[in-house]
């Protein structure tokens, strides 16, 4: 059984120790000698959201480090997608796995061979064990490219590079009052979108981004944009004048004809009023009491197409229970696309954002073949109203958000 004032302490000079690379491993390490394991491993969800592959692992006999694990309908999957600890009985052993997630944000699985049957509070250690690891990750991958590696399948172009380094570091978080989630599924010419998001003390700030054209011309535009959104923000600028900056950014510096279109929103987390800025970008979607409505708004030109322009924000109403969802062309270039959407997102309601992002990127996939014209770019905000209110949270993740299917 850990002894958590102890090994809480050593798992982390571990991995503080030892090169961010080897970081896993000497957690792992520790982990496997307090609890006589036979086998530690860390798998990290890659960037398809299809499978968990193996980094960094640890074990006291053979482990094959170069498998990947689906996750459709596998054990692994499901602790991701719950995020909830599960047990299999094995000859004289328990293996067990663990959600590796922060604020939500969930990571990968942390998976143990453990001798005879688990208690429930070597369990309930292990899931701490987990939380912690997640933070171990998130520390070590601003200095080396191992997780980076292990969440690739395939090559990465130059565009799709910088594309990725433009989107926020965790694509979910989840909060006392809402939760959000992002996806953005790449086509095979990248083409400039982007979502990010920022949480202070009293507001929650939200962009979905679209730059027109692809590959390098729509990256180089897309890294303009964004960088002139995160400067504002940053400034304390209001909506519109992040609006105007951004489009006096393109009039100077980007080449002509070069726009982007795109929301940005702002919510007081004290009194729940928001607000938003349209420019040119396809309406967000209310999904309220089971139905999937657009959002009505006043729309301004994108950002860079008018020099000059006076950009406009609009009140977001906004109520408990609501989910909001904003897209970019992507997901509407189609006839199949377009009409599946609104079904596609009543079908979901029931998933955690994180979850639901996904599900609803496959569905629109399927409906055009996995032919994307453009990007297909997703952010998907919960609200759950001002009242105060602690998080119940185990190993990272919400307890109180928690169903059979998210």
């Amino acid at each position: 059984m850990l002894a958590p004032r102890v090994a809480w302490r050593s798992l982390l000079q571990a991995a503080e120790e030892a090169a961010p690379a080897a970081a896993i491993d000497a957690f792992a390490s520790v982990l496997a000698e307090r609890l006589n394991a036979t086998q530690v491993a860390f798998l990290i969800a890659d960037f398809s959201g299809q499978t968990l592959v193996p980094v960094g692992a640890y074990a006291r006999g053979s482990w094959p480090e170069a498998d990947r694990i689906g996750l459709a309908d596998s054990p692994h999957g499901s602790v991701l997608r719950t995020q909830q600890a599960q047990l299999a009985r094995e000859a004289g052993a328990t293996r067990l796995l663990v959600p590796v997630t922060s604020r939500g944000d969930a990571i990968g699985v942390l998976e143990l061979v453990l001798p005879g049957q688990a208690s429930a509070e070597t369990v309930a250690e292990v899931e701490a064990a987990g939380h912690l690891l997640a933070y171990v990750v998130i520390a070590n991958r601003r200095h080396t490219d191992l997780y980076e590696w292990g969440q690739r399948t395939m090559p990465m172009s130059l565009a799709a590079e910088i594309q990725r380094r433009l989107l926020p570091a965790a694509y979910t978080c989840e909060a006392s009052s809402f939760s959000l989630a992002g996806w953005l599924e790449p086509a095979g010419d990248v083409g400039g979108d982007t979502f990010d998001y920022s949480l202070d003390l009293d507001t929650l700030h939200l962009s979905i981004t679209d730059a027109v054209g692809h590959d390098l011309d729509s990256a180089m535009l897309a890294t303009l944009s964004v960088g002139s959104l995160r400067n504002s923000r940053r400034g304390g600028a209001s909506l519109v004048e992040q609006a105007r900056r951004l489009s006096d950014a393109l009039h100077t510096n980007a080449q002509r004809g070069q726009f982007a279109t795109g929301q940005l929103v702002e919510i007081d987390l004290h009194d729940g009023s928001a607000r938003i800025l349209n420019a040119g970008h396809p309406s967000p979607m209310l999904v309220r009491h089971d139905a999937a409505t657009p959002i009505a708004l006043a729309v301004d030109p994108p950002f860079g197409a008018i020099r000059d322009h006076p950009y406009r924000s609009q009140p977001l109403a906004l109520t408990p229970g609501d989910r909001i969802v904003f897209v970019t062309d992507g997901f509407l270039e189609r006839n199949a696309a377009g009409a599946l959407v609104p079904h596609a997102l009543v079908e979901t309601r029931s998933l955690h954002p994180r979850e639901a992002v996904q599900q609803l990127a496959r569905a629109v996939l399927d409906a055009i073949d996995g032919e994307l014209r453009d990007d297909a770019t997703i952010l998907c905000l919960d609200w759950y109203g001002t009242t105060p209110a602690r998080r119940n949270v185990t190993s990272g993740a919400d307890r109180s958000l928690a169903s059979d299917d998210g």
